[in-house]
């Protein structure tokens, strides 16, 4: 769901499938033709770090070695080399026992807290770009890419939290029949930047509630046709 690092460095990613769950879950902030964009304040679900296993040593290994005089057996050759464990005492911590600090205090279960602000990240973002939308793979990468550079560009004036954009209809295969071209780059450039301007002023549309039982994306638009995005008011992202 996402693909390749961040231009920008105060943008993170969104690489847990649980917080594109969290995101999806609002309601849609903007849309525009072809793109929706969804934001949750928050942060990122903190990260499990691999559990360290402790090793229980047989009788057999240890028969017959005698410890010197620091309490440790000595090295010898002649010693078995299939168990490699480390001192008694790292032994005898238990899994639950096992804590990483973070920045509330110690995490239990080896959860490992990734603050709001780490390395000036304050915002992250989600690619969703469906393969029923874009069927050819090098038209996927060339939306993708122009989401996130858009959106690196307008990384510092946006809202704090989780930004999730994703594909809601394909580009008309008549109108761009290359899967990957400079007219269809550029058209996804500006409806893109259409949104994230809107974005970056705070704007919401108001959606009218879904019937019960339809799907997100399968409501029609009044005339059989998508309305045109309204140029964005104000000074756009830099870029």
């Amino acid at each position: 769901m996402t693909a390749g690092d961040l231009d920008s460095q105060l943008l993170g990613r969104i690489v847990r499938p649980a917080d594109y769950v969290r995101v999806l879950a609002t309601p849609m902030r903007l849309r525009s033709p072809h793109f929706a964009v969804h934001h949750l304040v928050g942060r990122p679900l903190p990260l499990k770090q691999p559990m360290a296993r402790s090793v229980t040593v047989p009788a057999s290994a240890t028969a017959g070695v005698v410890a010197d005089a620091t309490g440790h057996a000595p090295v010898n050759s002649s010693l078995s080399t299939e168990l490699s464990t480390g001192p008694p005492e790292s032994l005898a911590l238990d899994v639950d026992d096992v804590q990483v600090p973070g920045p509330s205090g110690p995490s239990p279960m080896g959860l490992v807290e990734t603050p709001t602000t780490k390395g000036g990240i304050a915002r992250w973002l989600g690619l969703v770009v469906p393969k029923r939308h874009a069927k050819r793979a090098v038209t996927r990468t060339l939306v993708k890419r122009q989401i996130r550079n858009v959106a690196s560009a307008c990384a510092p004036q946006l809202e704090a939290g989780l930004w999730v954009v994703r594909q809601r209809s394909p580009f008309d295969p008549k109108q761009f029949p290359s899967a990957a071209s400079d007219a269809l780059k550029e058209a996804a450039r500006a409806e893109l930047r259409a949104l994230f301007d809107r974005a970056v002023r705070g704007e919401r549309d108001r959606l009218k509630p879904r019937p019960p039982g339809e799907a997100p994306g399968k409501g029609k638009v009044k005339g059989g046709k998508a309305r045109a995005t309204k140029p964005p008011e104000g000074p756009p992202c830099t870029s």
